[in-house]
């Protein structure tokens, strides 16, 4: 899969906002603020991690349809990659 500039921005966002995590760690912040950050991230991840499982569903429906096959076994496969993701 191409992953386009979008997701890789976002994926450095992501590692700049852990960077500031460990950050805030060796800077013995509050225990509620470093957990804010951490659920950032994390939210982050999901919506990066959907945006790919979407992109790259999209992309195999219509690969499977110009192929004339059934796309019914690749949007099971998608659901399953984002509850495993979770």
């Amino acid at each position: 899969m191409n992953y386009d500039t979008q997701v890789k921005n976002r994926m450095k966002r992501i590692e700049g906002q852990v960077r500031g995590l460990l950050k805030m760690m060796e800077e013995e912040k509050d225990c509620r603020e470093v957990v804010t950050q951490m659920s950032a991230v994390r939210s982050a991840m999901d919506r990066t991690a959907a945006l790919i499982v979407s992109t790259n569903l999209e992309q195999c429906i219509r690969e499977e349809k110009e192929n004339g096959s059934s796309s019914e076994d690749l949007i099971k496969e998608a659901v399953g990659l984002l509850v495993k993701s979770r």
